[in-house]
């Protein structure tokens, strides 16, 4: 054998022999932490490196004998203590240290080094239960003053943003019961520190700033009070936003409700405003003279139902709007004069209209209205024109009468052509006027009826000092019963041709007081002659 096979061998068996030492080593050792906790071992947040049971309970033992649980509470800069000897803390073990011993891998003994390992068991102490309670009530934290109670997340009022959520304060309202049993828990198991806000002590707001409640209700409020309703006025415009709507929102819960009797109010303030139906026009007449017509139904309207549902819709759709109130009538014109420039001015007093296409003037004629002896006055007022029809037959008691221009505007009064008339305006109408209808020679009829619109004014005005159903002049006309008396007598046999004689007798018999009426002998013949001339006026048109 050569000296070089003799050293290797040599080698093996110094090798073999250290590795065998090593294994024997690890293997005692092992065996120690059988019993023994590893290396870098802690228990409770107590070091017991390497220590048996008996040893790890001591050490145990005397961090108890020492225990002082420090908290600290929210808002406040000063920890609070409760000593374990306050509250009669003593060591509890049930065999949990030995457990933990055997539930080591001895053989793992040498990662221990490197990872070390923390141990907790529930509970290593006792204590007296009541005496913690005392101690608790003790802190100064636990003081009625120092406790503020948590505030609900909320919204704001409406302002320039809108409406905001306002956070949440979490206040420092200690929930007793929680307390109660996180402190016991740190107690028993030798929490050195407990924060009261980490470990949840506080009763907390029931509504945060982060509720998808609260925030889609602040976003619906927003989109309704976001909007805005311009109204256009012609020379003016007037606007609807959220500082009027914010008054009609209703918020119960998570509902969001929309205030109907406030949106009524709002709709009849336009109303107030902007109606102009029934409140009087003032005409500068073509006369130069102006004139107060009180009369008439002709002017803007607002349709209350209608706008506040509109207003209700808008707000709900979110988005802006440009747009009229909504009218159950419309007129010409916003302004001083709601009438426009394209209307019709009918003057009674001088049987003469007038017809303005935008402002310029396009007809301008005599005609003939309602009968004053018979009472078929023309009304007095400013209409809206009802309609227009070609080729109408007009119908009352006793006619009916074709006319190829109708053109009504106060119920069955309105304008027509008239072709039957050989003349127009004067007086005709005080004895042989119509039954109410302004008559017009044809062609003006024609001319007005081709521009004029549904719609379109007509003013039907008199002059102040002329009344209608006054007698005329008692120069003309009988005073007393006698002379009426003898003007019925004069009537004679009725005719259309002595029609005016009927009407003077009419207009005389008017104008006397009730006690000379009375002195008429002679009254049924008036009232027979007039029976007899509506019989003879039955095919004639009006």
């Amino acid at each position: 054998m050569t000296q070089i096979s003799m050293h290797k061998k040599s080698g093996v068996k110094i090798f073999l022999a250290v590795l065998g030492a090593l294994l024997l080593a690890y293997l005692g050792i092992a065996i120690y932490f059988r019993s023994h906790f590893f290396p870098n071992t802690y228990l409770n947040g107590v070091n017991i490196s390497g220590m048996g049971s008996a040893d790890a309970e001591d050490a145990l033992r005397q961090e108890i004998d020492t225990y002082v649980l420090h908290m600290t509470a929210r808002d406040q800069k000063q920890q609070e203590e409760i000593a374990g000897q306050s509250i009669g803390l003593v060591p509890r073990f049930d065999g949990e240290v030995q457990e933990k011993i055997n539930s080591q891998n001895m053989f793992a003994w040498v990662m221990a080094f490197v990872r070390g390992q923390k141990f907790e068991i529930d509970t290593v102490a006792e204590f007296d239960n009541d005496a913690l309670k005392e101690e608790i009530q003790k802190l100064e934290f636990m003081k009625k003053a120092n406790q503020k109670p948590p505030v609900n997340a909320s919204l704001s009022d409406y302002g320039e943003n809108g409406y905001e959520i306002i956070p949440e304060e979490q206040g420092s309202t200690i929930d007793n019961d929680i307390l109660q049993m996180t402190v016991e828990n740190a107690v028993s198991t030798m929490q050195d520190e407990l924060d009261l806000d980490e470990a949840g002590c506080y009763k907390k707001p029931a509504v945060t700033s982060e509720s998808d409640q609260l925030v889609a209700l602040a976003e619906k409020l927003n989109r309704y009070t976001g909007v805005t309703i311009t109204y256009d006025l012609g020379d003016k415009e007037e606007v609807l936003d959220g500082t009027t709507i914010s008054k009609w929102m209703q918020v119960n819960g998570n509902l969001v409700t929309i205030d109907e009797e406030g949106v009524e109010e709002y709709v009849d303030s336009l109303a107030s405003s902007y109606n102009t139906v029934f409140r009087g026009h003032t005409l500068k007449t073509s006369y130069d003279v102006t004139v107060d017509i009180k009369e008439g139904d002709y002017g803007w309207k607002v349709d209350k139902e209608r706008e506040k549902a509109q207003i209700l819709s808008d707000i709900k759709a979110g988005k802006p709007v440009f747009r009229e109130i909504v009218y159950a009538q419309k007129a010409g014109s916003h302004g001083e004069n709601d009438y426009g420039d394209t209307y019709v001015e009918i003057n009674l007093s001088k049987q003469h209209l007038f017809f303005y296409k935008d402002g310029n003037l396009l007809v301008e004629s005599d005609f003939v209205s309602g009968n004053q002896a018979k009472r078929y006055d023309t009304p007095v007022g400013v209409y809206g024109l009802t309609y227009k029809q070609r080729d109408a037959t007009l119908r009352g008691e006793n006619y009916a009468t074709p006319v190829s221009y109708w053109m009504p505007f106060c119920n069955n009064v309105g304008m027509h052509d008239a072709s039957w008339r050989g003349s127009f305006g004067g007086k005709i109408y005080k004895t042989s006027g119509s039954h109410g209808c302004v008559n017009l020679p044809p062609s003006a009829a024609k001319t007005i009826f081709e521009n004029i619109e549904e719609g379109d004014p007509v003013l039907v005005y008199k002059y102040p000092e002329e009344e209608y159903g006054s007698a005329p002049p008692q120069t003309e006309f009988a005073t007393d019963a006698a002379g009426v008396t003898a003007l019925i007598n004069n009537i004679g046999a009725v005719s259309l041709a002595n029609e005016a004689a009927v009407a003077q007798a009419r207009l005389s018999y008017n104008a006397l007081p009730e006690d000379q009426k009375a002195q008429v002998p002679n009254y049924d013949v008036l009232t027979a002659a007039e029976a007899q001339l509506d019989v003879l006026r039955a095919g004639q048109p009006q």
